[in-house]
């Protein structure tokens, strides 16, 4: 090999490191904002009407602002699922709606009827496995969001009726409120005890889950 080439390949390893140290920082930094800003506006994280999974005393709670037309939050479900079985005791997971998808409004509110049946997580993972059939970004099909929860034992009709109430409308706009205040911009989003992620991934939600349990064992 030619000085030539060592000097290019030289060149090229400087500017790999010199923009991994700058995402590195710049992801650093952007959690560092958002951690100040979820400090500013800790009432926002949880409200009283928010769906908890899992304990409600549970030491560790992890919020996820979600949107029920969203892949990732799709993929990512189990992931948590897996994570309060791994912590029964634990870990509770509050959801949080972020309905950025054309049509995703509805679902929640569809979503938030299934709770004052008794029904909620049934018809949550109904809908996110039917997600495929009506979650098209550009033209939703809503109406099979709802046939799917009706399959899972819901009451459509009691359903219909709830989700026309005032209070449902105030609910979800809450939520909205809460997520713009918190500057948050996609989904999922998730805060483990008010701790953003250091960067979004399966192994880093984890960790920090873990990071957090093992406090309470102290």
């Amino acid at each position: 090999m030619n000085v030539k080439k060592i000097t290019v390949i030289g060149l090229l390893a400087s500017v790999a490191l010199l923009f991994y140290l700058g995402m590195n920082a710049y992801q650093s930094r952007v959690q560092t904002t958002q951690d100040d800003q979820i400090k500013a506006e800790q009432t926002r994280l949880v409200r009283m009407h928010s769906p908890v999974l899992g304990p409600q005393d549970a030491p560790v709670t992890i919020v996820e602002f979600f949107d029920p037309a969203c892949e990732t939050c799709r993929a990512f479900y189990p992931i948590v699922k897996s994570l309060m079985a791994q912590y029964p005791n634990e870990v509770r997971l509050v959801i949080r709606y972020a309905p950025f998808h054309p049509g995703s409004d509805q679902v929640v509110k569809l979503l938030e009827s299934a709770k004052s049946q008794g029904k909620y997580v049934t018809v949550l993972e109904a809908v996110l496995a039917a997600q495929p059939t009506w979650a098209n970004h550009h033209q939703p099909n809503i109406a099979m969001a709802f046939q799917a929860a009706e399959q899972a034992g819901l009451d459509l009709a009691k359903a219909r009726q709830d989700i026309e109430k005032p209070g449902m409308q105030s609910l979800l706009q809450q939520d909205i409120e809460d997520l713009t205040a918190l500057r948050i911009t996609k989904t999922p989003t998730f805060f483990v005890n008010g701790r953003s992620l250091p960067s979004f991934g399966r192994d880093q939600l984890a960790a920090l889950v873990a990071e957090e349990v093992a406090k309470t064992k102290k």
